[in-house]
């Protein structure tokens, strides 16, 4: 099955005043590249979240973005630093003494002065991936819904275009076919022009027949297009969940090759005009792969 290497997920799950929001958003690369970016609070969870990621994507550039609010009172505890709290009762009342300022100090004046009163938060690292993996499956499953979205309409793309490669290939195979006969026709026309004669020397024409179908020959580039061309169609219409991309790419190259080569032995205005066809609708084809995982 096609996947599109474009997309984007978002998943979302709320427990007991714990809220995370994943979102996922990929575009094209040629190799798998994570980024993530999670609050440092469950930093220490990002490995996870890599390894889920990959499991299910394997090409692309991928952004992660993981967001965590916490309203509860889960792992929360107030503490008070009672001897930094003394030290400063201690140096305010001997300002005031030596000041003669009215000594006021409260408990609450006390509490907001600096690394007093501290909140702490003891992290449970089972309870926030269990619940941040919730989030994260469905920013995955979301994901992939929409990479399979994209890539069936590439598949559809694709195969009309390879349908056309075929049909061109096609034509050029029709072109082809005579190509001997005509050389044979020509040659002997020009033989008797330049010798001024009907006497031909059959051997010498038969020689010359044989070297030309050599060097025009191109059915055994057609017959490895023609079967290219098949092995492409088969793949994009699979349903293998594997990654198909690298796949297609290589079977494209050595469709180009093929026309290469055609193109170069072509003899005919026809093969040559259709061999810059097949070129131009398979460079289409190969970017329109680029896209796919």
């Amino acid at each position: 099955m096609i996947k599109s290497m474009t997309g984007f997920g978002r998943g979302k799950y709320e427990n007991e005043g714990r809220e995370y929001t994943v979102e996922i958003k990929s575009v094209n690369h040629k190799y798998s590249d994570i980024s993530i970016k999670m609050p440092r609070r469950i930093s220490f969870l990002e490995e996870n979240v890599r390894k889920e990621i990959a499991k299910n994507v394997s090409r692309g550039k991928i952004d992660v973005f993981v967001s965590m609010q916490d309203f509860s009172d889960k792992g929360k505890e107030v503490k008070i630093n009672k001897e930094i709290a003394k030290i400063y009762i201690s140096q305010l009342n001997e300002l005031a003494e030596e000041t003669g300022i009215q000594n006021n100090i409260n408990i609450m004046s006390i509490a907001e002065l600096p690394e007093v009163l501290n909140i702490s938060n003891e992290e449970n690292e089972e309870l926030y991936w269990h619940e941040l993996s919730v989030a994260l499956k469905n920013a995955i499953d979301n994901f992939i819904v929409m990479r399979e979205t994209e890539g069936k309409k590439i598949s559809e793309d694709l195969l009309s275009r390879i349908d056309s490669v075929k049909e061109k290939v096609s034509i050029i195979s029709g072109c082809s076919a005579g190509l001997v006969e005509e050389y044979i026709v020509k040659l002997n026309a020009r033989i008797k022009e330049l010798m001024n004669t009907d006497i031909i020397d059959e051997n010498r024409l038969a020689q010359e027949i044989v070297i030309f179908s050599d060097k025009s020959s191109i059915q055994e580039e057609l017959t490895r297009l023609n079967s290219h061309i098949s092995q492409f169609s088969n793949l994009i219409a699979s349903n293998n969940d594997a990654p198909l991309g690298k796949k297609c790419d290589f079977i494209i190259q050595e469709m180009n090759r093929e026309v290469n080569t055609i193109g170069s032995k072509a003899n005919s205005m026809e093969i040559s005009k259709g061999v810059i066809e097949l070129k131009t609708e398979i460079e289409d084809i190969r970017e329109q792969i680029q896209n796919i995982e």
